[in-house]
């Protein structure tokens, strides 16, 4: 049975974010409406109510997050790939990076976050769905090109654990066909945190992050990488694999053995 600290969080962190989101949504709605439908104003708002919305998040459910390398300057579409193990991925990375991403197709209707996810130019994939990724992909290459930023979680789903699974090629072909940088990251949580999404629903998942105790991530940069002349959509992908799983292993090893950050060391 729970003990009452960890129903007290519960009630607390899912009641907040209930409030936080359920406000934060319609006004981030409205604002958008006035920064046009598309070009740098639009973005720059975007990331500024995103960023705003997801750090407070991660300070309700006490959620440090540990960037470990420098964000090298954007000078063009760039394409971010990670392993993906939490809901807590999304805010973490929209934090720290900004930009836009891809999701999967049912968030769209989910209550209020659907709306917050289409009001941030969130593209939506069925990955059951053949013609569906295609469409993703033509899309985000369209955008990438258009100098946009663009997260994915190429493994498809979320997994437990440091195991970086294969990548997906359909994003490294939006970024061949774009010209744009692929930019490596690891993320890695305590083997001990509730952070874990698999084999549960979405409010199943929030309800243990929402009992869980302080928690840090670890988010190791790497350095932007590109096609090599002739290079394949699957080749590229493998390199990019490989990259993240060297910075997972990065991100464990600067993430402490305690689950609380260094607060020197932490951004968020």
């Amino acid at each position: 049975m729970p003990t009452l600290v960890v129903r007290a969080r519960r009630v607390v962190r899912t009641t907040g974010f209930a409030v936080l989101t359920g406000t934060f949504v319609p006004m981030f709605a409205a604002r958008m409406r006035f920064a046009g439908p598309s070009g740098p104003s639009r973005r720059a708002v975007r990331d500024a109510w995103m960023g705003g919305w997801s750090r407070a998040l991660l300070r309700l459910f006490a959620i440090q997050v540990r960037v470990d390398g420098d964000i090298p300057p954007i000078t063009g579409g760039r394409v971010i790939v990670a392993n993906h193990r939490s809901a807590i991925d999304i805010g973490a990375v929209q934090a720290v990076f900004g930009g836009e991403m891809l999701a999967r197709h049912d968030l769209a209707d989910w209550p209020v976050i659907g709306l917050g996810a289409r009001t941030a130019d969130t593209l939506f994939v069925n990955r059951t769905e053949a013609n569906s990724g295609a469409l993703a992909m033509r899309a985000v290459q369209r955008r990438l090109a258009d100098g946009h930023l663009i997260t994915i979680f190429p493994e498809g789903t979320t997994f437990d654990g440091d195991e970086v699974r294969p990548f997906h090629p359909g994003a490294f072909v939006a970024a061949i066909g774009a010209k744009a940088e692929v930019l490596p990251v690891g993320l890695a949580y305590p083997a001990a945190s509730s952070a874990a999404y698999v084999n549960e629903t979405f409010p199943q998942h929030l309800a243990r992050l929402a009992g869980g105790a302080p928690t840090c991530v670890g988010i190791a940069v790497g350095r932007p990488i590109r096609a090599q002349p002739g290079e394949r959509a699957a080749a590229l992908a493998q390199r990019a694999q490989a990259e993240v799983v060297t910075l997972v292993a990065r991100a464990r090893a600067v993430r402490p053995v305690t689950t609380r950050c260094p607060s020197s060391s932490s951004r968020h």
